[in-house]
């Protein structure tokens, strides 16, 4: 637990320990949407299946968008403030970024800043909550633009990659393993392919002078029902992370292409880029009010989300992309500093 050191440090640490220690992995986020709402429950509300709009949202409003959900846990649980760092499941992916949220409506006196706690985001798009908000509330399509406060290693990352998940699967016969001349082995045979995307180099895309790398990987694989059968089936999965000078069609029609050795291709997951917006007057103050660099999304955000709805959107917020996802979670707390004094100075 955070204890009492925590009574020494920003107000807003405080909140991100307050967030760390409510569990919300994907799937399981009311609790954590109820206990923002109860905080925030002076300002308007609309509560969307597990997620949460807070204030009015208007024709030219500024939507701050932060994902309640986390990956699952692989570490100790609850908050822990060791130095200069806070310890925890989600402190930068990315509750961090939802504290500085909730101190920025508390204390902006800006009715144009529309704060989206929403669920869902670390799981299939098909389970992502910001979709139905935005349906749900068709005004936000005419917000000046959205920030999603993912980590960004202290800088500005815009734009970014579009997803795909596709199933490959190489089919084969089952035999007898003391015969196996009497079948054919699936897994063998995508020996080749396994080699070739194993050799695979990152393909880089200058955009707005912003280097892109389109990476495809194989992430899961599987095949075989016992040890002496001569495997019929194998199965992989193969992601592709693209950039946003194609398009979803052609982004998929690429991989398809790639995997043209499988029996089988089949796209089971897709969610597409967002073009970097460089020149936006908000973003444009923003790196400046920042002191930092601006860079690339390298992966995928929601800020496609907004883009596919006409919203300019930039990654913008307290974390390290590098700490995302993996065990021993941690945040420097001055990253908080840093992200709430450069979005309040834009934001008033």
């Amino acid at each position: 637990m955070v204890g009492c050191y925590l009574l020494d440090v920003p107000e807003f640490v405080e909140t991100l320990a307050w967030l760390v220690d409510i569990p919300s992995e994907t799937g399981n986020e009311a609790a954590v949407r109820d206990a923002i709402a109860h905080r925030l429950a002076r300002f308007p509300q609309t509560q969307i299946k597990n997620s949460l709009v807070v204030g009015a949202p208007q024709k030219g409003s500024v939507l701050l968008v932060g994902h309640t959900d986390t990956v699952p846990l692989q570490g100790h649980v609850g908050a822990r403030v060791d130095g200069d760092r806070l310890h925890g499941l989600g402190a930068t992916d990315m509750k961090s970024g939802l504290a500085v949220m909730i101190h920025l409506l508390e204390d902006l006196d800006n009715e144009g800043i529309v704060g989206i706690f929403y669920a869902g985001e670390e799981g299939p798009m098909a389970g992502n909550d910001l979709g139905p908000i935005l349906e749900a509330l068709p005004i936000m399509e005419e917000a000046e633009a959205g920030i999603v406060m993912e980590p960004t290693n202290q800088e500005m990352h815009l734009g970014c990659q579009g997803a795909v998940n596709a199933r490959v699967s190489f089919e084969g016969e089952a035999s007898h393993s003391a015969r196996p001349w009497l079948g054919q082995n699936a897994v063998t045979k995508a020996g080749e392919f396994l080699t070739f995307m194993g050799e695979l180099k990152p393909e880089v895309h200058e955009i707005e002078g912003l280097q892109f790398k389109e990476v495809i990987s194989v992430t899961k694989a599987s095949g075989g029902v016992a040890n002496n059968i001569i495997p019929s089936s194998f199965e992989l999965n193969v992601n592709y992370r693209f950039s946003p000078d194609r398009n979803l069609e052609e982004a998929i029609d690429h991989l398809r292409e790639i995997c043209s050795d499988g029996d089988v291709f089949e796209v089971s997951d897709s969610a597409p880029a967002a073009y970097p917006e460089a020149s936006h007057p908000l973003f444009v103050a923003l790196a400046e009010a920042s002191g930092n660099r601006i860079s690339h999304k390298q992966g995928w955000t929601d800020v496609a989300q907004l883009a596919q709805r006409g919203v300019p959107g930039v990654n913008f917020g307290p974390g390290e992309t590098a700490l995302a996802h993996k065990p021993g979670e941690s945040v420097a707390l001055d990253d908080l500093d840093w992200a709430y004094e450069s979005l309040s100075a834009v934001l008033v």
